[in-house]
């Protein structure tokens, strides 16, 4: 099969590899009709994650079954599903507990951006999407598979609430994803931290109330002056960086929240300043299985287009220009055809 695959820093080739097949009875194996560029998949990209030369890259993809295991009972060949980046069995003790990302019989897609998919625990993790999804449909069905759920999580994590003030850090999918989780639960005020015009546009579309432009402490200050000096009740950060949550925790208000959800890459916690003004951390890899239902909902009743982070569409085949193009913020998402 046609597959994306990484052999150095900014090296991303698409070659013929094996197709993958079934390994444990719980597996099935996807014929890809989506898959997508993440923001995390930069990291590799840029030299900041250890790269394995020649290996497959890509978590986030839908397509249609190809091939279940003898132990598979809820799906079959030709359903359309969802596949959630991170595998699970939904039903082990951390499951039970919302934590689908922790499962005991974890493990991970890794190559959605190819024509077929490996998917383990194939019950606990598939979503069928009850056919093909409509063309209007199609890109924010394949953000369910990581980035809106990943926003999602900043959201629950940091404790946005109906009424309440919530601040955005980072502009990339999963951000502006979290600015629409804000949206949908009510929030307020949405401070969105953009430098972007584009990207602007579409956190404005989603619900931002504020555009704050600046970083560091700049933008610390402003973000302080849009709440009176007060700070917000939830921030979400959707970066990584030290920067982005230093930014994150600083325009906290005593006894708020941060959901992070940014990989870390430099982070250190400033523990002093959470424990004098009460601030809550939590978060972490996005347990997607676990509000998969709730937000399929949410798209096929077309009360949410998370689509629209996906502002470049290429074949498999330009996979390296779509890497070009996030890396170079030439495009926020990449969404790739085989």
């Amino acid at each position: 099969m046609r597959a994306t695959t990484i052999h150095a820093a900014r090296d991303i080739r698409v070659e013929d590899v094996d197709v993958p097949v079934l390994k444990k009875p719980t597996d099935a194996i996807i014929k890809v009709t989506a898959g997508c560029i993440c923001g995390s998949d930069l990291w590799p990209y840029r030299g900041e994650n250890p790269i394995r030369p020649g290996a497959t890259i890509g978590h986030e993809c839908i397509g249609i079954v190809e091939e279940v295991g003898s132990e598979v009972r809820d799906f079959a060949a030709g359903d359309h599903v969802i596949v959630p980046f991170c595998h699970c069995d939904n039903t082990c003790a951390h499951c039970r507990a919302g934590a689908q990302s922790a499962c005991v019989n974890l493990s991970m897609t890794s190559s959605g951006q190819a024509e077929y998919a490996r998917v383990g625990q194939a019950d606990g993790s598939l979503v069928a999407t009850g056919g093909a999804p409509p063309a209007d449909l199609l890109a924010s069905v394949l953000s369910l598979t990581d980035v809106m759920p990943t926003g999602w999580h900043a959201a629950v994590c940091a404790g946005v609430r109906k009424g309440g003030t919530a601040v955005v850090v980072g502009d990339g999918a999963v951000g502006l994803c979290g600015v629409l989780a804000a949206s949908v639960m009510g929030a307020e005020r949405i401070i969105a931290m953009s430098r972007h015009e584009s990207r602007q546009d579409i956190a404005r579309a989603f619900g931002a109330t504020h555009i704050v432009s600046t970083r560091g402490e700049e933008g610390i200050e402003e973000v302080l002056a849009l709440t009176d000096g007060v700070g917000v009740d939830a921030a979400l950060e959707c970066v990584g960086t030290d920067q982005a949550m230093s930014t994150a925790i600083g325009v906290t208000r005593p006894g708020g929240g941060v959901g992070f959800v940014g990989v870390p890459h430099g982070v250190e916690l400033p523990v002093g300043t959470l424990f004098a003004k009460n601030i809550g951390l939590r978060g972490g890899v996005a347990p997607v299985r676990r509000y998969l239902p709730e937000l399929l909902a949410l798209v096929q009743d077309r009360a949410i287009d998370p689509g629209r982070v996906f502002d470049l569409v290429l074949p498999l085949e330009q996979a390296a220009e779509g890497y070009r193009a996030m890396d170079e913020r030439r495009a926020i998402k990449v969404m790739l055809t085989p």
